[in-house]
């Protein structure tokens, strides 16, 4: 490939990467203000999260076609076609992300309109997990760090086993309260979107370690050892 052809391509590879960190940001943001929505019991603040879902969409349709473009013009091959690759994978699980934090942001609201059935622990820890998941991976593919990648894989254990927690509190809740059944399935439910977010962050991890190493682990309990799923 001639220089300037090498230099077009790295400066549109520079400027795919920034947009994937500042989707990735607007994902990380929302996880967030979603679970302070509940905390704080603001839903003016949820609402103001699922109306951010529009630019989650939008950016992924802008980096999407954004990629394959790249790919069409520049004919790109190796490690760069797969870097191409990669991102169009990791703006589909940033779009999902975006969209369970959305669907927590929906019923918070209607959580908001009861009393408090608990003092929220489990929920906004898990939240901050699977937020510092997203981002961690996000780093990880900027400092082309395979092990970081590795750790944040790991670290789903960790958000499986804070849902498996609070579906055990909240049963009980359930149990002895006819009266707390509708808030708890509530709850249960926002437990799993926030589950289905470390899943996402997780595959966000595993196709970094894909763009650094060139090793697909997807589906490899060898590499994985006790992360993900």
């Amino acid at each position: 490939m001639a220089d300037h052809l090498r230099h077009r391509l790295d400066d549109d590879l520079r400027t795919l990467s920034d947009e994937l960190l500042a989707m990735g940001a607007v994902a990380r943001a929302m996880i967030h203000d979603a679970l302070d929505a509940l905390v704080r019991r603001d839903s003016e603040l949820a609402r103001a999260v699922i109306e951010r879902d529009h630019e989650v969409d939008r950016l992924d349709t802008e980096l999407d076609g954004r990629a394959v473009e790249m790919i069409l013009r520049h004919q790109p091959m190796g490690s760069d076609l797969r870097y191409l690759i990669g991102v169009i994978e990791m703006v589909t699980d940033l779009e999902r992300i975006g969209d369970e934090a959305k669907n927590i942001a929906e019923r918070v609201i209607v959580l908001n309109e009861e009393p408090p059935l608990k003092p929220y622990i489990d929920l906004p820890t898990m939240a901050a997990t699977v937020e510092r998941m997203v981002g961690e991976a996000l780093d990880c593919l900027v400092r082309r760090d395979p092990d970081g990648a590795l750790a944040v894989i790991y670290e789903d254990d960790v958000v499986d086993a804070l849902q498996d927690q609070v579906q055990r509190e909240l049963l009980t809740y359930m149990l002895d309260d006819r009266g707390a059944i509708t808030r708890g399935l509530h709850l249960t439910f926002l437990a799993a979107h926030l589950e289905r977010i470390g899943d996402h962050a997780t595959n966000l991890a595993e196709t970094t370690y894909f763009l650094v190493k060139g090793q697909n682990i997807r589906h490899t309990d060898g590499m994985r050892g006790k992360g993900g799923g």
